[in-house]
């Protein structure tokens, strides 16, 4: 066992060097893998920081309950002290048909109209704010909309959430496109890897017929290029993360001036240690997959003549 690891050894070492000079074709193929990992890596980590941006959001939910005309201000007021002692709702705030018209009269620009109406045709507002856990808000508060529907005095309950739901359905389309793009990537870099192996094997012809003839077996054949395809999928990998990166921080800078407009401490999160890992993981076995592909399949075509 010993000796089968220090051969393995010294068989990665001989593949690292090979690699190592002839610079220039390395570099074309690993960079070709690093610009094909770095799409769905680059994409991934965006959608890491929109999630961390958009944490929140469906806690600053409300639900505005439109109230019967009919509904007296002490009928609103107790509905209103009723759900404030209830524990899924955090607070609640009403707004009165008197204030309703105000504030309508102030941001719609519409006051000589509403001058000309001999009532006020706005209802008043119980606006409640829920105090929900993040994990189950959206099926707790749908139960919570239908639960105060049901109230005799409450014309319309509207949960004002719809752009937030809409947006995490957006962000669950790009993720899943993620996934499919970084599958068809993947296969690309197969082919890049099995081509370069296929290649290689090809301007070694006559060496592995050679090693054939005195004895080789196919496994000492095919373990440099194993290890050379295990390079590829290494660096392309660290090229990958280098490109992304790179491209983080170049928009960094505009995205602070961004969060500084809008009062926010927001800042862009770098690629995490489980994703880093995961990254070279991924890019190690495509090479090596690739290139037992491209062994396996021309390796038996060769045979001494």
């Amino acid at each position: 066992m010993i000796n089968l690891f220090l051969r393995h050894c010294q068989v990665c070492l001989y593949s690292l060097g090979k690699a190592c000079r002839s610079p220039l074709p390395t570099l074309m193929t690993t960079a070709v893998i690093g610009i094909a990992l770095a799409l769905p890596l680059g994409l991934h980590v965006l959608l890491q920081n929109v999630q961390r941006l958009t944490q929140g959001w469906d806690s600053a939910a409300q639900i505005s309950l439109f109230m019967k005309k009919t509904a007296s201000d002490a009928q609103i007021n107790s509905l209103a002290d009723t759900l404030g002692k209830r524990a899924d709702i955090k607070s609640v705030k009403v707004i009165s048909r008197t204030e309703a018209l105000a504030e309508f009269r102030e941001y719609s620009g519409f006051a000589d109209a509403l001058d000309a109406l001999a009532d006020n045709p706005l209802p008043a507002v119980i606006v409640v704010y829920p105090n929900l856990a993040s994990d189950q808000s959206a099926e707790a508060l749908e139960t919570l909309v239908d639960d105060l529907r049901g109230n005799d005095n409450v014309d319309l309950a509207q949960l004002d959430m719809q752009w937030i739901q809409r947006l995490f359905a957006l962000m669950d389309i790009a993720r899943q496109g993620v996934w499919v793009l970084a599958t068809l990537l993947a296969m690309s870099v197969l082919l890049v890897v099995g081509n370069t192996i296929r290649l290689a094997i090809e301007s070694q012809r006559d060496e592995i017929e050679i090693t054939k003839l005195i004895g080789g077996t196919d496994a000492f054949i095919r373990r440099p290029f194993l290890y050379t395809g295990l390079w590829y999928g290494l660096f392309g990998g660290a090229i990958a993360i280098t490109l992304v990166l790179l491209a983080l921080w170049v928009i960094d800078a505009p995205v602070q001036r961004l969060a500084l407009l809008y009062q926010s401490s927001f800042s862009l999160q770098t690629i995490d240690f489980a994703t880093l890992l995961l990254t070279f993981v991924f890019a190690t076995f495509l090479g090596l997959a690739g290139s037992w592909i491209a062994v396996g399949r021309h390796l038996d075509e060769i045979e001494p003549r």
